[in-house]
C-alpha cells in the first residue's frame, strides 16, 4: 500500500500517520514547490482562487512510484467543497489505472463533493468509500474509534 497527503496545516498529515501507524504502509507527502504565505485568511481567499479555477501548483518530486502500488490512501483537505490543488496536480499527473484508492479528507465543517471529484478525477481507478473526518481548528472531532474502523476495513482486504 502507498498513502499519499497533502497538508496545509497539519491535519490530514496527524490522520495518515494514524493511518501508516495502524497498517505498516508507506508515507509519502506531496507538496508544493512554493508554499503557500501569508496569513490564513490569505491562504482562504487564495485557496478560493485556485480550485475556481482549476489552477495546478507545481509538486516538489514525490518520493514514491506510484506504478510499484496497487492501493493507494489518498488524504486531501477540503478547500472550498473538494480537493486542494496540490491533490488535483497529483491526480491530473498520476496513473491510477487499475488502482484501488481509498480517500480520507480532513475538514472544518462541509466535505461537500470531494468524494465524487476523486472518482471523476480517476475514472480508471477503483475508487472505494472515502472517510470523511472533522476537525475544530486542530482538534479532532470525528471520533477516533470511527477512524480505526475506517483503517481496519481497508487493512482486512
Amino acid at each position: 500500500m502507498r498513502y499519499c497527503l497533502y497538508s496545509y496545516g497539519g491535519n490530514t498529515r496527524q490522520i495518515a500517520k494514524l493511518v501508516q501507524q495502524e497498517t505498516g504502509g508507506d508515507l509519502c507527502e506531496i507538496e508544493i514547490a512554493t508554499p503557500y504565505t501569508g496569513s490564513y485568511n490569505d491562504v482562504v481567499e487564495q485557496g478560493q482562487r485556485e480550485v475556481n479555477s482549476g489552477f495546478t501548483p507545481k509538486l516538489k518530486p514525490v518520493s514514491a512510484d506510484l506504478k510499484n502500488y496497487d492501493t493507494v490512501i489518498l488524504g486531501t483537505p477540503v478547500w472550498w467543497y473538494t480537493y486542494a490543488p496540490a491533490m488535483r496536480t497529483l491526480l491530473q499527473s498520476s496513473d491510477f489505472s487499475g488502482k484501488v484508492i481509498y480517500p480520507f479528507a480532513t475538514n472544518g465543517g462541509w466535505l461537500g463533493h470531494t468524494f465524487a471529484d476523486i472518482a471523476e478525477a480517476c475514472p480508471t481507478a477503483t475508487v472505494k468509500a472515502g472517510l470523511n473526518i472533522r476537525f475544530n481548528e486542530d482538534r479532532l472531532v470525528t471520533p477516533e474509534a470511527e477512524i480505526l474502523r475506517w483503517i481496519k476495513g481497508i487493512s482486512e482486504k
